[in-house]
């Protein structure tokens, strides 16, 4: 027996549904110091699913180099995926400088690259501002997944309704939070409150704002052992 059995129709609708709405991506930037590599989705969210800082071949990003900086292929960062998610993950548009990637050099002497790999996910997208709740739900049968949450602030124009102008000048404040995921994957609903104590206190004097992409998905289906 099945648990949460999907009619064949159903689950045929899903995955036609999911075909013609999600994208996969890779961008390619060579590593210079001042690239700036951008992920972006016309529909839906970013979802990171691959990173590689270093080298893999020799021809990306090989113009104007000399052989022995092309030579090691096999140079791979560790840790870069995790860095990549959790600035991007759930958000429409995302800027990553290489200098933020570059946090050993896993190949001296080798020129390298940051080569992502992304999907944008049709999700569903919730800001609240601070002092308020972010409320999540599904339809019956299915479960709230998180893509990506963050909090603080990234513009000057979400939740500064009737704000002073020194509470939203601040953009450059915004870091992922885990407290949305930890709380609500998995369940059908859920209320997570948008707070310094809940989240951490970002940039004080800021007026913040969180930040919530997930998806509802019916639960994997496990057989009775």
């Amino acid at each position: 027996m099945l648990h949460f059995q999907l009619s064949t129709t159903l689950l045929l609708a899903t995955i036609c549904l999911f075909q013609t709405t999600v994208s996969i991506e890779t961008v390619i930037t060579c590593d210079n110091g001042r690239n700036v590599q951008r992920l972006s989705c016309d529909t839906g969210v970013v979802r990171v699913d691959a990173v590689l800082y270093g080298r893999s071949n020799q021809e990306t990003c090989s113009a104007g180099r000399p052989p022995q900086q092309l030579a090691n292929t096999g140079c791979s960062q560790m840790g870069t995926v995790t860095v990549l998610k959790n600035r991007c993950d759930g958000k429409k548009v995302c800027e990553i400088n290489t200098n933020i990637v570059r946090t050993s050099n896993p190949c001296p002497g080798i020129h390298k690259y940051l080569e992502t790999s992304y999907t944008c996910v049709p999700a569903i997208r919730v800001v609240a501002c601070e002092g308020s709740s972010a409320h999540l739900f599904c339809d019956v049968g299915q479960v709230i997944f998180v893509i990506g949450a963050d909090y603080g602030r990234h513009d000057q124009t979400t939740c500064s309704y009737k704000r002073p102008e020194s509470q939203f000048r601040n953009v450059d404040c915004s870091g992922p939070t885990s407290k949305v995921a930890d709380s609500c994957n998995g369940k059908n609903s859920c209320t997570v409150d948008a707070s310094n104590r809940v989240h951490g206190d970002t940039c004080g004097g800021t007026y913040k704002y969180l930040g919530v992409a997930y998806l509802c998905e019916y639960p994997v289906q496990t057989p009775d052992m």
